[in-house]
């Protein structure tokens, strides 16, 4: 007889929206209500059946695939522990402990999307709040080279678009601004949308701060966009009610980096002078904001954390995860929850093909298929339980459907750890 289960949390993006419905039998999926098309394949895509570890190829034991790890381990002498970010926080915590007793480098996915902002709000701090507060108090929305639209499909029906309690009418309660480097699906629903030239986000963002503070702009335009519009948007900046900024891969990843991302936030910060503003930035993976909070708890750093000198040194750029590999520093890889072979540059991706990798992951990805060791664990949620936080900062638990046939990556870090205590 199938079960309907209510309020499930789909963990595929940041928005980790908690209002799905499930209906199952038998262990099969049959029915998927209010999930975007990206939730529909996270749920019916998955195959929830008891799998075998496979070592170099063939199938083999639990115990095996464990025997394996740990000779992989012990003749290891950098080690990089990867992914993190489509893991639970419990798992990351164990990840963590596992990177230290092996001295290895620690990195998350924050490191190839939105390790800028992480050094960003280092530099100037994080103006933030929550997706509740823009939901029910947000009247003015900016947002800066992202396109939620096809990135996060329902947050603007969830979050910044839908009725709240100062914002009854929704939408139209809201202006949205939509700064880019071309338009997009999320672009057709802006009241305003503003296509900066590429790599001159940063001398807008400055200009937009000199003309929030009063202070005069010279030049026709600034990044392909008309002064007079730039001075015209400062002014609706400081007379809104309660604005939200969010930002994406549109700063973090072309030229300025964190610097980018600083101006937006200082932008938001001088904005406060005047009127409510915050920052949110738009984090991608499921629990990819969890990865930073649980590394920042466990060793005073985000990302890209070396316990190497038995104690974590942090180092964007040398310990990356990218650079770390291209280097040829590592002789040995632990990849959790996340697909490297197939998203990063041509020399990484080589590098992890030519060394022992051990990846724990609910579905056979690209790295897994090339993996000397896959471990295929169970998705929290459907049948693992765990905790993971939204893109704000807002930690949910999440509650398992079916019954548990596979480990969850818990179990499995905290059996290697017994590994290498040995």
């Amino acid at each position: 007889m199938s079960e309907r289960v209510e309020n499930v949390i789909c963990t595929f993006c940041g928005c980790l929206c908690d209002d799905i419905i499930v209906e199952h039998d038998n262990g099969k999926i049959l029915k998927v209500l209010r999930a975007c098309a990206n939730g529909q394949g996270h749920f019916r895509e998955y195959d929830p059946s008891p799998r075998s570890p496979r070592l170099r190829g063939k199938e083999v034991s639990w115990e095996e695939a464990y025997a394996g790890a740990s000779a992989i381990l012990r003749e290891s002498h950098s080690p990089l522990v990867y992914g993190l970010s489509s893991a639970v926080t419990e798992a990351q915590r164990r990840a963590i402990e596992f990177a230290d007793r092996l001295g290895a480098v620690v990195d998350s996915t924050s490191s190839v999307c939105h390790g800028p902002t992480g050094l960003a709000m280092q530099g100037v701090g994080e103006p933030t709040c929550t997706l509740g507060e823009v939901r029910n108090r947000a009247d003015l929305l900016l947002y800066w080279g992202c396109n939620p639209a096809a990135s996060h499909p329902r947050h603007f029906a969830r979050y910044s678009t839908a009725k709240g309690k100062l914002t009854p009418e929704g939408r139209r309660d809201r202006t949205m601004v939509i700064v880019d480097v071309r338009p997009t699906a999320a672009t057709k629903a802006a009241d305003l949308f503003l296509q900066v030239e590429q790599g001159r986000d940063f001398e807008v963002l400055a200009a937009l701060r000199a003309l929030v503070k009063g202070r005069p702009v010279r030049g026709e335009s600034i990044g392909a966009i008309p002064r007079e519009i730039l001075i015209s948007l400062a002014g609706r900046l400081k007379s809104c009610r309660y604005g939200v900024a969010f930002m994406g891969m549109g700063l973090t990843m072309t030229r300025g980096r964190d610097l980018n991302v600083a101006e937006l936030f200082s932008l938001v910060s001088d904005l406060n002078d005047y009127t409510r503003f915050s920052v949110i930035p738009m984090r991608g993976h499921g629990n990819v904001a969890g990865a930073d909070q649980v590394t920042t708890w466990q060793s005073g750093f985000p990302f890209a954390v070396s316990f190497a000198q038995g104690y974590p040194q942090y180092g964007p750029g040398e310990f990356t995860a990218v650079d770390f590999l291209a280097r040829g520093d590592a002789d040995a890889a632990v990849i959790i929850a996340s697909d490297p072979v197939a998203h990063f540059p041509r020399r990484a991706a080589d590098r992890l093909r030519t060394i022992p990798t051990i990846v724990l992951d609910p579905v056979e990805s690209l790295t897994a298929a090339e993996a000397t060791i896959w471990m295929p664990t169970g998705v929290a949620g459907i049948d693992t339980a765990g905790s993971s936080y939204r893109m704000d900062g807002v930690p949910l638990r999440l509650r398992p459907f079916f019954k548990a046939a596979r480990p969850s990556d818990e179990e499995v870090l905290a059996r290697l750890i017994e590994e290498v205590r040995r």
